[in-house]
């Protein structure tokens, strides 16, 4: 059975693996702090950060992160995915899907006006978001004033 729900604190130790491979294919090192910070977030009802897990039988083996906030253009909330991965075990059983699909349900169910996402142009997993939705033609710029 295939599944997405919200985490939980007994979910940690499998989120973290998971994490951890996510940032191992960005090539990105979190501090643990960062990462602390982060997990408890994402367990807070009142943070903007949220988590959904996959579960493929009973394994933990994807998640999102997202963060909902306001918008100028809009009056409905707004959700950006700024995490999704999926256990390299697990990958081509459709489960990056089950979670895009997930946050559109929620996006809908809840009033949210856009879901929105971003990735690296030779990311592979751009065959399935290119079903989704077409990227656009912007540019990102990110000044960094501090280190994570």
């Amino acid at each position: 059975m295939t599944f997405v729900r919200d985490p939980r604190d007994s979910d940690e130790h499998d989120w973290r693996r998971l994490w951890s491979g996510y940032n191992s294919f960005y090539k990105a090192r979190i501090p643990d702090a960062v990462t602390n910070f982060t997990w408890r977030r994402i367990l807070d009802p009142n943070s903007a950060i949220f988590g959904r897990l996959a579960i493929f039988d009973t394994a933990v083996v994807g998640f999102t992160v997202s963060v909902l906030h306001e918008g100028t253009w809009t009056s409905s909330p707004i959700c950006y995915l700024e995490d999704l991965f999926v256990d390299q075990n697990y990958r081509g059983r459709g489960l990056g899907r089950l979670l895009l699909q997930d946050l559109i349900t929620l996006s809908k169910t809840r009033g949210w006006s856009r879901l929105y996402w971003h990735t690296q142009m030779t990311n592979p997993a751009r065959n399935l978001y290119d079903k989704f939705a077409p990227a656009d033609d912007f540019v990102r710029y990110r000044l960094m004033l501090s280190e994570p």
